[in-house]
């Protein structure tokens, strides 16, 4: 049974953690609605905020303290004080009753590291005025703008434009999706605020997602289809209602006319529609797989033939092998092979895999799932191994 750690404070660490109720903003409480933060996290955060976290685990470098700043991530702040910044539960649990949930750390707080007995406790608090008349220190309530939201857990810049865009059918549904037929002047491609000319049912909506033709993802492991990926191209407005229905007879149709709206790239004849789903909201935070977990990235989205940072990758695990939103993978670069020169036999040695880089999952289907490369040594390919970090 873990002991809890009793840190004599110095009169500058009492100074700094003084302002307690620094945590949440006016107007919240502790009694907030729940954030999705799954037992396993929480069990990790109870056991460490026991003890702390051990002097080892810390960042070489890690500060005494820091003061979030708007545009910090969870990530970024757990790889100032931690070694691997995935392992965010340590960090929060360095002190469970300050730090009650990792979505409600704000800008302008003050984190304090308070080091003894060779474990680190996190600490919320902020610079104090020591010379109160009765020399006593007294908490202090800091407001906080309200334009300050609380920090993302990851670069959701870098996210959003994905996490509605980047799909996996189970089935390749998009052959038989409405399709752009026709243009006004008959050109092939068509750009944003031109109209486009659609054969099929499109009464079902009013926004419409437009995909290219999708593509089949192969597994490297065994060359099953996992899934078929829709490429996003844009977004399109139904103007108007042509035939919603198709007889073989018929000899003339009248097609809808859609306007285009919003474009990553210049749709054309041929692309595919299906409803704008409502935007993916749902909250996430970085963690490490309970369970061992590995497999091999399946595709690069989009065109290219390699990725780098702050680029996307398909992976051939999902749900089905216990995959979920949030997890942190380490990549690995397969060893080369070279050739013993030092020895009269020539022979080929094969060295050992490399870990090159690290990826966070902000997708998951049943076999296959989307992550984005947080960081890597070397271009990422078709291929390239993946394990729990």
């Amino acid at each position: 049974m873990s002991r809890p750690l009793s840190v004599p404070l110095t009169r500058r660490q009492l100074a700094l953690a003084a302002g307690l109720g620094a945590l949440l903003p006016p107007g919240l409480s502790h009694a907030a609605p729940p954030y999705p933060v799954t037992s396993q996290q929480r069990n990790t955060a109870q056991q460490v905020a026991s003890q702390g976290v051990p002097l080892s685990e810390l960042a070489p470098n890690a500060p005494d303290s820091y003061t979030v700043k708007r545009g910090d991530t969870l990530w970024g702040i757990s790889s100032l004080f931690l070694r691997s910044p995935w392992r965010w539960p340590e960090l929060w649990g360095m002190n469970l009753e300050q730090i009650r949930n990792p979505h409600l750390i704000y800008p302008g707080q003050l984190l304090v590291l308070v080091k003894g007995d060779g474990y680190a406790k996190l600490a919320i608090g902020q610079p104090v005025d020591t010379g109160t008349r009765d020399g006593q220190l007294h908490p202090h309530v800091r407001e906080i703008e309200s334009t300050d939201l609380p920090i993302s857990s990851v670069p959701m810049h870098l996210l959003m434009p994905f996490l509605n865009d980047a799909v996996v059918f189970e089935q390749d549904q998009l052959t038989m999706a409405p399709r752009i037929a026709a243009t006004q002047e008959g050109r092939m491609l068509v750009s944003r605020g031109e109209e486009a000319y659609v054969r099929g049912d499109v009464s079902g909506a009013r926004q419409w997602q437009i995909f290219r033709p999708a593509r089949p993802i192969i597994d490297p492991d065994n060359g099953v289809v996992l899934g078929y990926e829709g490429r996003h191209v844009g977004v399109a407005q139904v103007t108007a209602l042509g035939d919603t229905t198709e007889r073989e007879d018929d000899k003339v149709v009248h097609p809808s006319t859609v306007v285009i709206t919003q474009l990553r790239e210049e749709a054309t004849l041929g692309d595919r529609l299906l409803p704008l789903p409502d935007s993916d909201k749902a909250p996430f935070v970085p963690h490490a797989p309970a369970q061992p977990l590995s497999g091999r990235v399946a595709a690069i989205y989009g065109d290219s033939l390699n990725a780098g940072q702050n680029q996307i990758v398909i992976l051939n695990r999902g749900a089905m092998q216990g995959v979920e939103r949030g997890h942190v993978l380490a990549l690995w670069r397969a060893g080369r092979q070279r050739m013993d020169t030092t020895s009269p036999d020539r022979i080929t040695l094969q060295l050992p895999d490399q870990r090159s880089g690290l990826m966070f999952v902000f997708r998951v289907y049943q076999r296959a799932s989307f992550a984005l490369i947080l960081q890597t040594n070397d271009p990422v390919r078709v291929g390239e191994r993946f394990t729990a970090p």
